[in-house]
């Protein structure tokens, strides 16, 4: 069981995706949008089976931590597709902190329900959320008490509905056609999904690719939260519901809002060491068990979990 304190919460970037829903369902909810955001959050708000108990209704209510798996999805018509971006956010009320582990998507693990191991990307191709979820938690040791499922491949309609995002581009590269230089630039939704796909030219491979990922989604929400885009709400909700899920409800979308607005500036990104190994020719990311396990432990301090959890 986990130990519950009262303090405060810190998330600061944590905004970048997975408040992406939070922050409009709370900052632009007083800007009379609020049934625009309620159909939407409807829209997206899908329960995952034997998931929703685990936190209780006044959990948020009472500052409690909790825990997140951020799941984009780079889905196609005809293609479930692969979770290829899956970050696990702990949120910690008590020691103002908010840790974020980006697992990499060859991460080598075994997939639960499967039986085997393989690929921690593939959890999602296999069965879905749920088995992405359970797959996490027993590679974490840890429940996962919400999750958020993006589709990358319908963010770009998102992006479109805010007018274009601007974001700052480490190093030039092109791809698909399209050139994307170094410095700030504009992005319209076909360009931005194209930025978040590449890897491959990428120095720092699929942590370069997440950064950008996560450099668009923070990008999206601060055009979207602007004075300027609330003549497009019903437009720009319409979008993010047609391609975001979440286990959470509206309910508690305001919660947090309401509850962590003051949320600080203390976001700790941690960073899951593997070696890259090809097994039957195919490449993974092998971790240690010490790794696996200075990385549980860590996360179990912060979502404040006793030796018997």
């Amino acid at each position: 069981m986990r130990k519950r304190k009262r303090r405060r919460l810190n998330w600061r970037n944590i905004i970048r995706l997975f408040l992406f829903i939070i922050l409009i369902a709370g900052g632009v909810y007083g800007f009379s949008v609020y049934k625009s955001i309620n159909n939407a959050v409807a829209t997206m708000h899908e329960p995952l089976d034997g998931k929703q108990s685990k936190v209780k209704p006044e959990a948020l209510k009472k500052k409690e931590p909790f825990s997140v798996l951020m799941l984009g999805v780079d889905e196609r018509e005809g293609d479930k597709g692969r979770s290829d971006t899956m970050i696990v956010l702990t949120v910690n009320p008590n020691n103002n902190s908010v840790k974020m582990l980006s697992i990499p998507r060859d991460t080598r693990t075994e997939i639960v329900g499967k039986g085997k191991e393989d690929k921690i990307n593939h959890a999602y191709a296999f069965g879905g959320v749920p088995m992405a979820v359970d797959t996490v938690e027993k590679f974490l040791d840890i429940p996962i008490d919400y999750y958020v499922k993006i589709n990358m491949e319908g963010f770009k309609d998102i992006v479109d509905n805010v007018g274009g995002i601007n974001v700052e581009n480490d190093f030039a590269f092109t791809m698909e056609e399209f050139d994307f230089p170094t410095g700030r630039i504009h992005l319209n939704g076909e360009e931005a999904l194209i930025y978040i796909r590449m890897r491959y030219d990428d120095p720092n491979g699929d942590f370069g690719r997440q950064e950008r990922q996560r450099q668009v989604i923070q990008a999206v929400i601060k055009e979207g939260a602007s004075i300027s885009s609330l003549s497009k709400a019903p437009e720009i909700f319409q979008a993010i519901g047609g391609n975001v899920k979440t286990n959470l409800t509206f309910e508690e979308m305001i919660d947090i809002q309401k509850n962590y607005k003051d949320a600080g500036k203390n976001i700790e990104q941690m960073v899951l060491q593997s070696e890259g190994k090809m097994i039957d020719n195919i490449y993974y990311g092998l971790v240690t068990i010490a790794e696996q396990q200075r990385i549980q432990d860590e996360l179990k301090s912060q979502l404040e979990m006793n030796s018997e959890s």
